[in-house]
């Protein structure tokens, strides 16, 4: 049965841990190895991370030419951030089976995390051509080209995503930061792409700056404004400090943007995959700096 592609979704999120049973296209399983996917995807869902991965090396172990047994337990490691055996996993899933779209792109979203930017554009690309209808989705396809260098395909891929996302101030300041770096800031403001409501604080500032019509200072002020939670602010601080220092990157100013960038990646660093674009374009500028 062909593998069916998970959903988004609506703005910045990974595409949905769901259907971790669903079967790569090619061969059947055996029954047994299915048996041992399905309990491994119920344990992960209850929490029992350790056991499901065990379950799904059991199922390795009873079929090693199972590609599906490889895809779920990558999914499981990627899940438990452990990119590097994720990646193991899902090579020997699509070598088994070249024509799993969702493995390419899991596998581009750990080879993002592992640094790994042009192998992580690949595998997006092989995803959006095996699976087009998905391809507006990819926002974390853009951000790859952007680090690969492709402008020109990462500012396409976010004028895709806009067509399905269109109040996502993420997804325009990406665009613009391709933009600015093929043809100048000017430009990039002149074809920036229209938000008119993200409600996410300091997103509008975010936005507003980058449009030239705010400052740095309105963007830490909203994201310390009002009462919110120690969890809250952190994420506040987090994507104010981070869209700061992309701007100030893009501007060529060194010395802010590494304040920036440094405090997104390592003080008030998050969980996700937007903390490990931080945490990877610090890790970038310090290879710069030797």
């Amino acid at each position: 049965m062909p593998m069916r592609i998970l959903r988004a979704r609506a703005g910045w999120s990974a595409f949905g841990f769901l259907g971790l049973a669903v079967a790569l296209a090619g061969a059947p399983a055996e029954q047994g190895s299915d048996e041992l996917l399905n309990r491994a995807g119920v344990s992960f869902a209850r929490g029992n991370r350790e056991d499901a991965i065990e379950l799904a090396t059991k199922a390795i172990e009873a079929e090693p030419k199972n590609a599906k047994a490889h895809y779920v337990r990558g999914r499981f490691y990627a899940e438990v951030r452990q990119p590097q055996k994720a990646v193991k996993d899902l090579d020997r899933a699509l070598a088994l089976d070249p024509t799993a779209a969702l493995a390419y792109y899991h596998r581009g979203t750990e080879n993002f995390k592992l640094g790994r930017i042009k192998e992580s554009a690949a595998d997006f690309d092989r995803f959006a051509d095996l699976a087009p209808d998905q391809a507006p989705k990819l926002w974390q396809r853009g951000i790859s080209l952007y680090y690969a260098g492709r402008y020109e395909d990462g500012q396409r891929q976010f004028e895709l995503h806009q067509t399905i996302n269109s109040n996502d101030v993420e997804n325009a300041v990406w665009h613009f930061l391709c933009v600015a770096r093929r043809a100048g800031i000017e430009k990039a403001r002149a074809s920036l792409l229209k938000v008119e409501s993200d409600p996410r604080v300091p997103m509008m500032q975010i936005y507003a700056l980058y449009a030239g019509k705010g400052s740095a200072e309105e963007v830490m002020k909203a994201a310390t404004s009002g009462k919110s939670s120690p969890a809250e602010l952190n994420e506040r601080m987090f994507y104010a400090h981070l869209y700061l220092g992309l701007y100030f990157d893009m501007a060529a100013n060194e010395r802010m943007a590494r304040e920036h960038i440094f405090q997104a990646a390592d003080l008030f660093q998050v969980e996700s995959y937007m903390g490990d674009v931080a945490r990877i374009h610090a890790a970038l500028m310090r290879q710069q700096s030797h």
